[in-house]
């Protein structure tokens, strides 16, 4: 066995889970481990089960399926395919099909503007009724039965869909990176979550940002280049465990940030806080 082969046929999770390391969470797509290489009270090793790979958000680090060997190990790049011989993994193959086969179960029927009453009522609720113009009414179908929800697009066409009872993607998971022509100054502000934008957009007097929202912590590694282009960096992360590793990282990374949290502080998001009683 060759280095490529073991990165296109040993899943990184069936190698965690020889060394009896298992998700503290996961979904179909990604799960979150606690680190490799030190204590810590909240996991900050998140793996992509699509791409396998695995990333740290504590270090910075990256890991393939023979690095990730070869940081428990302690060895050689040699010595981690030797340690992958000695055992039957599943095949990266099986895992992105099955992935895939979740994904194309679904369709959309209609994309309209909101006008249905439970998602005006759910937009009202949320305090946020006034931006319904950035968001659609989206009727789809999964698995034979129909629905509906609010939808927000990304950036790859897919759409996060929410209402009142479920928070789904539709499609490939991807970031959401909205352009301002009357970004003078270069500045962009940052979202986990397109609810924490709409809120950010109903109380906010500076509006001449660009707007990146990310609809999953995971997708930081896609927009990493992109924010070294900007003067300031203002961040609207959940105040949370994950949300504090992604300020960390970024923080560390780049120039200007200004974590903007202390605004909601003692709620879990920004609309969290705008909504409270």
């Amino acid at each position: 066995m060759n280095c490529e082969e073991a990165r296109q046929n040993i899943m990184i999770k069936d190698v965690l889970e020889h060394y009896n390391l298992f998700p503290s969470k996961e979904n179909r797509k990604t799960a979150f481990y606690f680190a490799l290489d030190r204590d810590e009270k909240t996991p900050s090793l998140s793996v992509d089960f699509v791409k396998n790979r695995a990333f740290d958000f504590g270090t910075g680090k990256s890991y393939d399926v023979i690095s990730i060997v070869q940081q428990i190990n302690q060895c050689s790049v040699s010595d981690a395919l030797k340690y992958l011989e000695k055992y039957e993994f599943s095949s990266c193959d099986k895992m992105r099909n099955l992935i895939a086969d979740e994904e194309m179960q679904y369709k959309i029927l209609k994309v309209n503007n909101i006008q249905h009453f439970a998602l005006i009522d759910y937009l009202e609720s949320r305090k946020v009724s006034a931006q319904k113009h950035l968001v659609k009414e989206i009727n789809y179908e999964t698995n034979g039965k129909r629905f509906f929800g609010l939808g927000f697009f990304n950036d790859s066409g897919g759409v996060e869909i929410r209402n009142k009872y479920s928070k789904i993607c539709l499609g490939k998971k991807d970031v959401t990176l909205i352009k301002n022509q009357q970004n003078t100054f270069n500045e962009i502000a940052v979202f986990e979550g397109f609810f924490d934008y709409l809120t950010f957009k109903n109380i906010s007097r500076e509006q001449n940002l660009d707007f990146l929202i990310l609809n999953s912590t995971s997708m930081l590694f896609k927009v990493e280049k992109e924010l070294k282009k900007y003067r300031k960096i203002s961040l609207f992360l959940d105040n949370d465990a994950n949300g504090q590793l992604v300020k960390s990282k970024i923080a560390n990374q780049y120039n200007n940030v200004e974590d903007c949290s202390h605004i909601y502080l003692g709620y879990k998001d920004l609309s969290e806080w705008y909504c409270r009683d």
